[in-house]
């Protein structure tokens, strides 16, 4: 399950070389499949002038592919700033840069640093933040029109997977852990907020789910 953090580890995983290999595998092969269906299900519901913010932006390329698809701004939110000289390389090969402003720093502890957006995106994030209601109660108040964010699927494979995973990180002095938090209660958060939504079709591994504000 890479792609993951602790705000208490993300640094010692997720570095210079590690952004490096995913700027490379997205020239390569463009969006995965999951983050492709995460940006079918914004541009579906209109991406034309929209502000994005996504949270764990990690190179940007979901930020990218929204620029092009109509987007106006985004903001990239992350915990470390590993990420930033390689982002912005891909925005100026894109023919997009000043279109970002990137920022460090955690939104579920600090909410109101960071100005609300139309679409709000957390690819591969919530699966690892220990505390996903806080961090989803900041995703959905920031979220003026649509949410979306993706999650392991939990069963009893993925979970025996994270737990192994987190075995040896702990044998290896490392902070950094991965979760499998419950769909269901997942969705519960941004729908007590206001949002309406659940589970986008398709994913094995890796599932999405999509929100829009009610009103």
């Amino acid at each position: 399950m890479s792609g993951c953090c602790d705000p208490r580890g993300c640094d010692g995983i997720f570095g210079s070389r590690y952004a490096r290999s995913r700027a490379a595998a997205y020239r390569r092969r463009g969006l995965d499949d999951d983050a492709t269906r995460m940006v079918d299900y914004a541009a579906a519901r209109g991406l034309d002038g929209a502000t994005v913010l996504e949270i764990g932006g990690g190179v940007g390329e979901i930020q990218l592919e929204l620029l092009r698809r109509g987007a106006a701004s985004a903001v990239s939110v992350e915990l470390v700033d590993a990420y930033d000289r390689v982002a912005e390389e891909l925005l100026a090969s894109a023919g997009l840069s000043g279109r970002v402003q990137r920022r460090v720093l955690d939104i579920a502890v600090s909410p109101h640093e960071v100005q609300p957006a139309d679409i709000v995106v957390l690819h591969r994030v919530v699966c690892c933040y220990p505390d996903y209601g806080r961090l989803l109660a900041s995703a959905a108040s920031h979220a003026r029109r649509v949410l979306v964010f993706s999650h392991p699927t939990r069963n009893l494979g993925t979970r025996a997977v994270i737990s192994s995973q987190n075995a040896l990180l702990r044998l290896g002095r490392k902070s950094f852990r991965t979760f499998t938090h419950s769909p269901e209660e997942m969705l519960e958060v941004p729908r007590a907020l206001g949002m309406t939504g659940g589970p986008v079709p398709g994913g094995i591994v890796w599932k999405v789910a999509g929100l829009e504000r009610v009103g």
